[in-house]
């Protein structure tokens, strides 16, 4: 496998678990909606710059997202769904 291909196959790859990942979190105040919201545009920025074949800046996108996911869980802007102050209620 090229190095090209390998870029492919490492896009596509965080690319999806962005996209999951997304699924399972619930925005908290305005700090977590624009959150939210930034994290969607890096997603639809990465499908975007991957059919236009720019790869890299593809990659960079999705990278992007999934910090600003983890960033946003981490600071409280971002908690996962069915999770209040820590407790998972979702069971």
């Amino acid at each position: 496998m090229g190095t090209r291909e390998e870029l492919s196959a490492e896009t596509e790859k965080w690319l999806e678990r962005a996209r999951a990942e997304v699924e399972t979190v619930s925005a908290r105040g305005d700090g977590g909606e624009r959150f939210l919201s930034n994290i969607k545009a890096y997603i639809s920025d990465c499908r975007y710059f991957a059919e236009k074949g720019d790869l890299i800046r593809a990659f960079e996108a999705v990278i992007w997202a999934w910090a600003w996911i983890e960033i946003g869980l981490e600071v409280g802007v971002l908690v996962k769904k069915g999770d209040v102050g820590g407790v998972d209620t979702s069971l």
